[in-house]
């Protein structure tokens, strides 16, 4: 391996935390880009990565909503949402991950190099802010019932944001990645 190639590869310790923070497993993200290459060898990048955020953003929305279900039991909604909020957000955030690094992988970027880890802070972020924006309903004392399709409206709109970017973003990348043709 090049040393240029080793110089950029995420540390030890970045590999680590994703992978027993988040639950990174970047086999399982390869195995989903595979699959889709043999499914559709017809399709561009943009096409399979348009497919993948198709896919991906009715599980956000069900999971956005869902975080903020534990609001509608009366007396315990509290302590179940603050549970519910932190298993659910995790397991969005984990979706959008594997989201942006299957299409960063579908347009030949390298999933294992140090730049995509502000990539993968940036996810974690805009995540975090759409799980989040639901719980203004109990701050503005509007009815909590709002704050289920509140939810999956922002995860869902989340998901397509993060997966139009990633789409902008590696197609760019792999633009001047590519040698120009000679004449």
């Amino acid at each position: 391996m090049p040393a240029q190639d080793l110089a950029s590869r995420q540390s030890i310790f970045t590999d680590q935390f994703f992978y027993f923070f988040l639950r990174l497993r970047k086999t399982r993200i390869r195995a989903v880009v595979e699959a889709v290459n043999k499914s559709y060898p017809e399709e561009t990048a943009e096409q399979k990565a348009r497919r993948l955020i198709a896919a991906q953003t009715p599980l956000s929305f069900l999971g956005g909503a869902l975080i903020h279900l534990p609001m509608l039991v009366p007396g315990l909604g509290q302590a179940f949402q603050f549970l519910g909020f932190v298993g659910g957000t995790s397991a969005i955030t984990r979706m959008h991950l594997y989201l942006i690094l299957e299409i960063a992988l579908l347009y030949g970027m390298d999933i294992e190099d140090e730049a995509r880890v502000p990539e993968i802070l940036a996810v974690v972020a805009a995540t975090g802010l759409a799980a989040g924006l639901p719980l203004l309903a109990g701050v503005l004392d509007i009815n909590p019932l709002f704050s289920l399709p509140a939810g999956g409206i922002t995860a869902w709109a989340a998901a397509r944001m993060i997966g139009e970017q990633a789409i902008r973003l590696y197609s760019g990348a792999a633009k001047e990645l590519t040698p120009a043709p000679s004449t």
